[in-house]
């Protein structure tokens, strides 16, 4: 039975005398560098992610996306006890669901607790920052500044100009890189932000992020392909390093790919929006970074897609493109924090109008070539639908006819109004 254990995690202290037993008898213990996040050194070749099923005694909350620079470490049990379990089957697995319990995070805007946006490209993750920046009751709101030279908000904390809370493009910028992903994000975050504050500080990191339906997200991607997207200033580091252009070449040879056929959009094999949500949230260092010769296809794939399901396990808060009213609920119920507005669900985007030219055959390409982010998806569901039960059930003044209390006007849809349809490269 596999076990991802980090040092803030224990609820229940009955289990520390069972834990220390097995952690002195394994003796194998990692310690992860100040600053990044628990990662596993080693993921299930199943493509399941490691937890902990104890039966009757032990009771976790996984924090694993919650990063404490000074005491983060993690213990990666062996393989020998890996779960016999290979796939997330909700309902059979409650010590499982109960490591994903997201009812307690404790983020307080007023201490060193950061959201950290990790923003997908077509995901809708542009308009959840909207409502972050915008829309939230806060003490303190953020203040945002549109003009023709500078757009983006500034999200200090009460008393403190200096500090931030929020960690997104819309508060501090691209800083990690245009659209960084998982990877870059844990091993940038905090030197950017000690440059930022001019100091070093213990932060708790609470990553989130948007996902949506693969088939969707990839037509809405070559959509925007089309009218001159590249996200060519994407540095896509890894451990410590960029790709080279043998590893990672473009898919065109010209300054963009606004010709490309969906036909020839899929044949690329080097076009990052193939699986582009797995990628983006997996630990790449461990199928060797862009260096795709270091494993087989079928091992990098299944070390991915694990590593992926592990790492979105861990956030305490994810939404889903397709069901934004939920979003919102979940989030507030998570965060302890209240939008001023109801979130609205869109009805007609590109991806849609895209459905409607393209062929059933083209249709099963696009999910046969996007496998990994389809298993993933189909995992998230399941997740988010547990977490939004749970949080459902633990709220007396939960109303199914209408999720959440507003008050306010609809901020979002005037800041919206100001960006055109025709979305600039790498702001989607």
């Amino acid at each position: 039975m596999g076990l991802i254990f980090v040092s803030n995690t224990i609820y229940n202290m009955k289990c520390f005398a069972w834990m220390l037993t097995l952690l002195l008898n394994l003796n194998q213990v990692f310690n992860v560098g100040a600053g990044k996040l628990p990662t596993p050194s080693s993921i299930s070749s199943s493509g399941t992610p490691e937890k902990l099923l104890d039966g009757s005694t032990c009771s976790f909350v996984s924090l694993g996306a919650f990063a404490d620079t000074e005491t983060n470490r993690i213990v990666n049990v062996s393989d020998d006890l890996r779960s016999h379990t290979n796939s997330l089957q909700l309902g059979s697995d409650d010590a499982w669901l109960n490591s994903s319990d997201v009812t307690n995070v404790n983020f307080d805007v007023r201490k060193n607790d950061i959201i950290v946006m990790l923003h997908i490209q077509k995901t809708g993750g542009r308009q959840f920052e909207i409502h972050l920046v915008k829309d939230l009751d806060l003490d303190r709101p953020c203040a945002c500044r549109q003009t023709k030279s500078e757009k983006g908000c500034n999200c200090p904390r009460p008393g403190k100009n200096r500090e931030t809370w929020l960690f997104s493009r819309l508060s501090t910028g691209w800083k990690c890189g245009l659209h960084a992903d998982w990877t870059e994000l844990t091993e940038c975050v905090d030197t950017k932000l000690n440059q930022i504050e001019g100091k070093t500080s213990n932060r708790r990191y609470y990553y989130i992020t948007i996902l949506r339906d693969p088939l969707s997200r990839f037509l809405s991607e070559f959509r925007n392909v089309q009218r001159g997207a590249t996200w060519k200033d994407s540095k896509h580091i890894c451990n410590g390093r960029l790709p080279t252009k043998a590893e990672l070449p473009r898919c065109y040879g010209g300054r963009d790919w606004t010709d490309a056929t969906l036909d020839n959009f899929m044949s690329c094999p080097y076009n990052l929006a193939i699986n582009r949500q797995t990628r983006m949230l997996a630990d790449l260092k461990l199928v060797g970074c862009y260096n795709v010769s270091s494993m087989s296809k079928s091992q990098r794939d299944s070390k991915m897609l694990a590593s992926a399901k592990l790492n979105l396990s861990n956030m305490p808060f994810f939404g889903l493109t397709e069901q934004q009213e939920m979003n919102q609920y979940i989030f507030e119920r998570t965060f302890g924090m209240k939008f001023l507005i109801p979130f609205e669900q869109k009805k007609v985007t590109f991806s849609s109008q895209a459905l409607n030219l393209i062929t059933e055959k083209q249709k099963k390409m696009v999910l046969e070539l996007n496998h990994l982010d389809v298993e993933l998806y189909e995992y998230a569901l399941k997740l988010f639908n547990y977490r939004f039960s749970r949080l459902k059930s633990l709220d007396t003044s939960f109303d199914g006819q209408n999720l959440v209390s507003f008050n306010g006007q609809n901020k979002i849809s005037q800041f919206m109004e100001s960006e055109s349809l025709h979305e600039e490269d790498g702001h989607a």
